[in-house]
């Protein structure tokens, strides 16, 4: 085993956030993993709207008369979070106020918790790859064709190491973590059918 194979990525992070049994899964039985088409979509939808996206201009994230460069599929890691990631699009802008900016792709039409801490691993990523702070971030939501900014907050960062401390103890100690808080997430779970309480 190499050392990036304990990495934790943060599309595990994102999936723990929303339910813990999908990391469980992903990582003590990953030979179980079905793909469903609402996976597949998503993925497809990613990768049309980055085409799109290297089209449209910085004002459709608020950030008219900023000077900056944007950069696609920007792989990041933290060594000392053990984490890493691929950030769909990083906006770098320069000046006296000099930020990175990730902005995730979202085949969604709201903004959930889990996302939001999508993006703060994503900051917390950056931060460490490339030095410059990340105070923001963009959820961009494709069906609405909307940009939601993202405040990166100390709680959501403290929330983000909690979070990955419980997925290191679900996978070195082999346990099932209890289902997800709301069972309307189960309706469409790829592993509905593995877990006999839901």
């Amino acid at each position: 085993m190499t050392e990036d194979d304990l990495l934790i990525t943060v599309t595990d992070l994102k999936q723990y956030a929303y339910c813990p049994r999908i990391f469980f899964y992903h990582a003590c039985l990953p030979d179980v993993r079905p793909t469903t088409y609402k996976m597949a979509a998503g993925i497809d939808a990613g990768i049309d709207e980055q085409e799109k996206a290297r089209r449209r201009t910085l004002k459709a994230y608020h950030l008219s008369g900023i000077d900056g460069e944007r950069y696609f599929d920007v792989p990041a890691r933290c060594d000392a979070l053990g984490l890493t990631g691929i950030v769909d699009e990083v906006i770098e802008v320069a000046g006296p106020h000099a930020e990175h900016i990730p902005v995730d792709y979202k085949l969604s039409r709201r903004v959930s918790y889990h996302f939001k801490l999508q993006l703060t691993a994503y900051a917390e990523l950056l931060e460490a790859t490339y030095g410059l702070p990340v105070r923001r971030g963009f959820i961009y939501l494709i069906p609405l064709r909307r940009a939601e900014e993202v405040k990166i907050t100390t709680r959501r960062r403290d929330k983000l190491r909690t979070l990955l401390a419980e997925m290191r103890a679900v996978s070195e100690r082999e346990t099932m973590p209890p289902p997800a808080e709301s069972f309307r997430r189960c309706l469409n779970c790829e592993f509905r059918r593995f877990c006999n309480d839901v």
